[in-house]
């Protein structure tokens, strides 16, 4: 009896999953060219971000329910104008989001000439590094107003209004350290050509978050000091 033998089965490569972390999609190549990058955001990444922020979220909003309770209960709370350097902060925080932003919105068309071979557009680079800059500013001013508040004598230990004013600025700088952190993170990949859009949108959600969170809290202590 002949036996038929079945050719094997063919293999698309191109059909293969990928593996590893990215499986080589959504990289700037070795260079710092920027030149391939996939819109597509994995979910784990995305879902992350959000949970980080949800859970940060309900730590302010811990903070802000004490805030009000021991207000109301209060017979000893003392109002005091916030430094002035808190609100030129403001203004520097609001500063760094836009130039983040302007750095990931710019970052498509980069790539995109560039992998075209035409003229490369504007390099995000050097809003990265201005963001990097303003968050810094931002620290340094939160220092110099805790400063200038011990200076005057006034310390966590002064009365329960500076208590609450010291731990809601320095929980949100603890935070804001962090972004600075994420934001090194992207400039240092951006440089040795790893950097993943992924990585550039959770930290710009984060950035952003920050800075939301921030005018909500001078708001607060304005309103509550």
């Amino acid at each position: 009896m002949a036996t038929v033998v079945q050719p094997p089965p063919t293999i698309d490569i191109e059909r293969l999953p990928s593996h590893g972390s990215g499986g080589g999609r959504n990289l700037i190549p070795p260079g710092g060219d920027l030149r391939k990058v996939k819109s597509n955001s994995p979910p784990p990444a995305s879902t992350g971000i959000w949970v980080g922020l949800a859970s940060i979220a309900m730590t302010f909003a811990a903070f802000t329910s004490a805030l009000v309770v021991r207000q109301g209960s209060a017979t000893d709370w003392q109002h005091f104008p916030l430094p002035p350097v808190l609100y030129l902060n403001t203004l520097v925080i609001i500063a760094s989001s836009i130039t983040l932003e302007t750095a990931r919105r710019r970052a498509p068309a980069f790539m995109s000439n560039l992998q075209r071979g035409g003229t490369p557009a504007a390099s995000p680079a050097r809003w990265l590094y201005l963001t990097l800059g303003l968050g810094l500013l931002f620290v340094t001013g939160q220092t110099f107003a805790w400063m200038q508040l011990r200076s005057e004598g006034f310390t966590l230990a002064t009365n329960i209004s500076y208590s609450f004013f010291y731990v809601l600025t320095v929980a949100h700088a603890i935070h804001l350290v962090g972004g600075i952190g994420g934001l090194v993170r992207v400039v240092l990949k951006f440089q040795h050509g790893t950097l993943k859009r992924t990585t550039l949108d959770a930290t710009s959600r984060y950035w952003h978050f920050m800075g939301v969170l921030w005018v909500y809290l001078l708001f607060l202590l304005w309103l509550k000091l």
